[in-house]
């Protein structure tokens, strides 16, 4: 693995917990967190537009045309998450929101990978990825334990059940990102045709839904890293696809999926991003020590 690999990919994965929290803040200064996701997710796909002009990707994009209409349906996967994230990080704090987003990524990993969805490969799960599960279940099953207190765990049994199906349809968009990727050959041009579809579906619920959102008076009190949400979106999926080939998935999203729960923490502990502070008692901390040892078993597996 390359020296740099580490570092970088655990600084990506932190940038979605950055992401999610300047969605937060976003979505309070627009009046909703439909317009929040339209407005990140049409940054991020104005990024990856430029990035794949700049190194001559663009052209790909005719290649669209030819490919089977669900390779075209990834992008939902991020207008599902980014939303969800919205809506979560203020209810559930940092760590239980990413710890059940976790949870869902690796059951919907081991769902593809096991029985061979959506052009992945079938492997048989070992005794490592088996055990792997039974830590990440074990481990999430901690964290959200330690909710402060009953009433939250019980008015929360919803938006636990929407973490878990967010942080689910991410490996199900990566899966049918990489059949696009195949299409296209040019992963900067799968990330630019990926957010273009997440912003559509973005206005449409718009559109129906109709919520007032906020002049532009009220975005004067966002911070400068308000606006920052759809390019760190950007530069993870970019990351994630250009550096696949290089190191290999598992060692990828594994790090990645540190980085986002080892942000979570911090956040949460320091209050950090104008979020709330949350105390993290050991049973927490024992539960994100468990998540991350199942996520390393069930990807080195």
């Amino acid at each position: 693995m390359h020296a740099f690999a580490i570092p970088f990919l655990l600084a990506v994965g932190a940038l979605l917990a950055l992401q999610a929290a300047a969605n937060v803040q976003l979505s309070a200064a627009v009046g909703s967190p439909f317009a929040a996701s339209t407005l990140q997710l049409a940054i991020g796909a104005a990024a990856l537009l430029l990035a794949a002009l700049v190194v001559g990707a663009v052209a790909h994009l005719d290649r669209v045309a030819d490919a089977p209409a669900w390779h075209l349906v990834g992008g939902l996967g991020s207008a599902v998450y980014i939303t969800a994230g919205i809506v979560l990080f203020p209810r559930l704090g940092a760590i239980v929101t990413v710890g059940l987003f976790i949870a869902g990524q690796m059951a919907a990993s081991l769902a593809i990978d096991s029985l061979g969805w959506l052009g992945v490969d079938r492997e048989a799960l070992d005794l490592a990825a088996w055990t792997g599960a039974a830590a990440v279940i074990a481990g999430t099953a901690l964290i959200v334990r330690a909710q402060t207190t009953a009433t939250k765990r019980e008015a929360g049994a919803t938006w636990l059940g929407l973490a878990v199906a967010a942080g689910a349809v991410l490996p199900i968009q990566g899966a049918i990102n990489a059949q696009l990727r195949a299409d296209l050959d040019a992963p900067i041009a799968t990330g630019a045709f990926s957010f273009l579809v997440a912003t559509a579906a973005m206005l449409a619920v718009l559109a129906v839904v109709r919520r007032r959102t906020a002049t532009p008076t009220a975005l004067r009190g966002l911070p400068w890293w308000g606006w920052l949400g759809g390019l760190c979106g950007a530069t993870y999926v970019t990351s994630v696809f250009l550096l696949i080939p290089e190191i290999g998935t598992a060692p990828t999203i594994a790090l990645t999926v540190a980085g986002q729960q080892l942000a979570s923490v911090l956040v949460d502990r320091h209050g950090l991003l104008r979020l709330p502070r949350r105390e993290i008692p050991p049973t927490r901390l024992l539960g994100v020590a468990l998540l991350l040892a199942g996520v390393a078993l069930i990807q080195l597996a």
